[in-house]
């Protein structure tokens, strides 16, 4: 819960209810993100009780389709997802900052280049302090979304008006295909992240009952978390005063507390999506650093800081990359960029699920519940959400695909051999 509910509750609702023009159309789409959420979770669920490591995804893939797309998935984090988010929270603390001081479209995406760059050098100086601004920031987080619902609707701060016609879309409002199409991704995104605990399946005790449970409750907790703050914003703005997608927590403010109220909620925004930029530049650099200290990555990428003790390079890869995603992209475009690519690596994870079963062996202590329907509902609605992004924005969808086509003569070439020799090497001590 602590991770899922990060920015995308600040950053997507507004722009769902602009765009949908229909408060029911707005908790369907929750409803069914949550649903599609529930389904990959119980499959992951199985996969880290038949793998508890470290890691997550990584060996998830390598155990079900071999070394090749394992080390795609890190190529996939080092120049498409990592860069990709780091650049998406960046432009989204950085509307909030517009909001504030008025920014026009240059100010905003220089402002997200000065905050990557900043917390970048920050990283590379150590992590104790990021650490601690993430933690307490979080904490921010949390309370502003509580804050707002509980003035809201404790003291009828709204109006109930607001909601009616509840499900007829309002004029002006994007035809429900499209506005469908965009609400179903930019939801998703709101949940993306519940996979992540899987990295820790080899630290649970009894993952076989704690895993499944933690994803059951957690996704259901998170999932009403984000209809009650739709619920609240809908409740505080109507949905014909909805300027910018991104700045829905400034607008709420503003509605609570005036102008004034507006500046606040934006600088409490703009703190706590700094603090989810933060440990992303702190946290991300990592994976593709231990992939180079294995051998399965540049050397490079795993040359430590001479002072600080930090991966210094690999932190200034993800700075760079990220940097330039902004200056070339609108926050649409960046989400479509890396998170099509994204979902074809968390699809491929869950048909890995078909491919392990059909091998036979000793069966885990816990299976997926429903299967094969489990699996194959989530697969269903990962390919819908892929058509929606190919064809709302193909030509970042293309370019994402075509950077991690890139690895696999990369891999050929330079860490194939490497990957033959380690197995040699332990097969030869087993």
């Amino acid at each position: 819960m602590g991770e899922i509910v990060a920015v995308g509750i600040f950053l997507t609702p507004a722009g769902m209810a602009k765009s949908l023009g229909s408060p029911f159309w707005v908790l369907m789409v929750w409803i069914a993100m949550g649903v599609m959420s529930w389904c990959g979770a119980l499959c992951f669920s199985e996969l880290a009780v038949r793998f508890p490591e470290a890691g997550g995804l990584y060996p998830y893939l390598r155990e079900a389709f071999g070394p090749m797309l394992a080390f795609l998935y890190g190529w996939m984090a080092l120049l498409v997802m990592d860069p990709g988010l780091t650049a998406l929270l960046a432009t989204g603390a950085a509307k909030y900052m517009g909001y504030s001081f008025s920014l026009g479209p240059r100010g905003i995406r220089v402002s997200a280049i000065i905050a990557i760059a900043v917390l970048a050098l920050v990283n590379i100086r150590g992590v104790r302090l990021g650490g601690w601004f993430v933690r307490w920031l979080t904490i921010l987080k949390i309370g502003v979304l509580a804050f707002i619902v509980g003035w809201a609707f404790v003291l009828q701060k709204g109006q109930w008006s607001n909601f009616v016609p509840f499900v007829s879309q309002r004029p002006g409002s994007t035809p429900l295909t499209g506005a469908l199409a965009g609400g179903i991704v930019a939801a998703f995104f709101s949940f993306a992240g519940w996979w992540d605990i899987t990295k820790v399946s080899g630290e649970v005790r009894d993952p076989a009952g704690t895993m499944p449970r933690a994803f059951t409750l957690g996704i259901a907790i998170v999932t009403l978390v984000y209809i009650v703050t739709s619920a609240a914003f809908i409740f505080l703005v109507p949905i014909e005063r909805v300027t910018d997608g991104q700045t829905f927590a400034a607008q709420a403010g503003e509605a609570l507390f005036g102008h004034t109220g507006g500046r606040l909620f934006s600088f409490a925004v703009i703190v706590a999506v700094a603090g989810s930029l933060a440990a992303v530049i702190m946290c991300a650099p990592r994976v593709y650093f231990a992939m180079a200290r294995d051998g399965l990555f540049f050397s490079a990428a795993a040359k430590i800081h001479p002072r600080y003790g930090t991966p210094v390079l690999s932190i200034a890869i993800q700075a760079i990359l990220a940097s330039l995603l902004v200056m070339l992209g609108s926050f649409e475009q960046i989400l479509s960029y890396f998170f099509f690519v994204v979902l074809i690596f968390i699809a491929l994870i869950v048909c890995g699920l078909f491919r392990l079963r059909r091998r036979g062996g000793a069966a885990p202590a816990y299976l997926t519940p429903g299967y094969p329907l489990t699996p194959a509902v989530f697969l269903f609605l990962v390919l819908l959400m892929l058509v929606l992004l190919a064809a709302g924005q193909p030509k970042q969808s293309l370019w994402g695909v075509i950077v991690v086509a890139l690895g696999i003569p990369i891999y050929y070439f330079w860490f194939r051999s490497r990957t033959i020799i380690r197995a040699n090497e332990a097969a030869s001590v087993d």
